[in-house]
């Protein structure tokens, strides 16, 4: 993907998300397409509609900050967004790498996984792949058929509109998690690989990933639900994993005293794998999700 492309897409997806009402201007006459023009989007921006034009057909790849910021306010981007819109412009954008890239997790790291039986613990990819989990983790996502990478869980799985109770705010986290990824890493190969086999699987995640809408992983609550244990109101935290920073480190946690408490004591009773078992995918492969 050349870098005009990237920006391009970018540009005419998120004005293709406003109404003139939604940023103060006056709507007349019936419109072809959804969204502001291009004109329309140039005047808030304070910049010509021929410079606009220019970006969205890639003909002008160089754009200041300070014009960026102006277009990220005009398109009322929050600040995860902007950011990824300056990210589309910092340098020319790469083809994807050929091979694939190294997911290894470390030793200490999975030492660490290994140390919490009791609580879910499990490392993503930038392409939401699971590169190491515990036997806790594995055993809450034992309903999936795989337990491999969490974008194709959410949408390609049966089991997924079951296990996240609240689907559509999964799948919108997902997108947006992989589209922040993206933008970091555009010559991940991997991160294509995982983009056009859901884009072909799912029709919900094709018309959520042309939305370029962008976050990275929230500390929100989740409400689960487990097909042997029941209803699950999980607590979790991310974390960044120094010496690796495309890693995540997820752990999820029950409150004191609660039924998702109770029911977290009851799958680790399930729980037959021995101490040290920490399930491991160091080099996801081309049908590591599945």
């Amino acid at each position: 993907m050349s870098h005009g492309t990237a920006l391009g897409e970018f540009l005419r997806a998120r004005r293709g998300l406003l109404k003139p009402s939604d940023v103060g201007l006056p709507e007349y006459g019936r419109r072809r397409v959804p969204g502001l023009r291009r004109e329309e989007v140039a005047i808030l921006a304070g910049v010509s509609s021929d410079y606009y034009i220019r970006l969205e057909q890639g003909r002008e790849s160089s754009p200041s900050p300070q014009v960026l910021d102006a277009i990220g306010e005009a398109l009322r981007l929050d600040p995860a967004t902007r950011d990824h819109l300056h990210r589309l412009c910092d340098g020319t954008f790469r083809r994807p790498r050929h091979g694939r890239e190294s997911e290894g997790v470390g030793p200490q790291l999975l030492r660490l996984l290994d140390g919490w039986p009791h609580t879910p613990a499990f490392v993503l990819g930038p392409a939401l792949d699971v590169l190491a989990a515990n036997s806790a983790a594995t055993a809450l996502h034992s309903g999936f058929e795989d337990f491999g990478n969490l974008a194709r869980m959410v949408f390609l799985d049966p089991a997924g509109r079951e296990f996240y109770q609240e689907w559509e705010r999964a799948a919108h986290s997902c997108v947006a998690e992989l589209r922040d990824a993206y933008g970091h890493d555009p010559a991940s190969s991997r991160i294509a690989e995982v983009v056009a086999e859901l884009s072909a699987g799912s029709e919900e995640f094709a018309e959520l990933w042309g939305r370029h809408e962008v976050k990275s992983k929230s500390q929100e609550g989740k409400h689960l639900k487990h097909p042997d244990v029941g209803d699950l109101r999980i607590q979790f935290s991310a974390f960044t994993v120094n010496g690796a920073p495309h890693q995540q480190l997820i752990v999820y946690q029950a409150a004191p005293a609660t039924g998702t408490a109770e029911a977290f004591a009851e799958l680790d009773a399930r729980t037959v794998e021995p101490a040290g078992s920490t399930h491991r995918r160091h080099t996801p492969g081309p049908h590591s999700a599945r």
